[in-house]
């Protein structure tokens, strides 16, 4: 009797547990339940980047996260915060490090960039690393422009919190009314 290939065994393998396993879902988020599922939205300048790696005896080796320091204003509370966020994936160098698909593009990262970041506090990102981390990833950082109109946070699309362009007036007042609904 012919002994099945490793190929196929593989092959009916990831059939019988693909049949099994959650689906995946792409959260849709409006401003309002940006709000309510961030801790902050701060608004500010990104002054700097670090890239981490963590060795994690349950969760691996080569775990990968990046850092944004951004100093500015929590559009909440209306303080002045530095605060850093959190995101997996990164490089420390040429060859040390990793993509990930949901990170925020490395235009959008560089130091300089004047952003807003809704954070969340986590107690394990992965590898035990507690930290406020960058909410839906790419989808919780907006990149702004500054207009004779004022500074205007730039949209993303349909199904992100910030869909089309808003002045960051604008986008302040909504953050605090939603934030404010919270608390009732």
């Amino acid at each position: 009797m012919k002994r099945p290939s490793f190929t196929l065994l593989g092959a009916a393998l990831l059939c019988a547990i693909g049949a099994h396993s959650v689906d995946a879902k792409i959260e849709r988020l409006t401003l309002d339940s940006m709000v309510q599922k961030a801790d902050d939205a701060i608004f500010g300048e990104i002054t700097a980047t670090e890239v981490i790696r963590i060795d994690h005896p349950v969760d691996g080796p080569e775990l990968y996260f990046t850092h944004l320091t951004i100093n500015g204003e929590s559009l909440i509370t209306g303080d002045l915060v530095t605060t850093t966020v959190t995101f997996p994936g990164g490089f420390i160098n040429d060859e040390d490090g990793v993509w990930n698909s949901e990170a925020p593009s490395a235009d959008d990262i560089k130091l300089g960039n004047v952003v807003v970041a809704f954070s969340k506090h986590v107690e394990n990102l992965g590898g035990d690393l507690e930290c406020n981390a960058l909410y839906a990833s790419h989808g919780g950082l907006f990149r702004t422009v500054n207009t004779p109109d004022g500074m205007v946070v730039l949209g993303r699309g349909e199904g992100y919190a910030i869909d089309a362009n808003v002045r960051l007036e604008d986008l302040g007042k909504g953050v605090r009314t939603f934030a404010k609904k919270e608390e009732l």
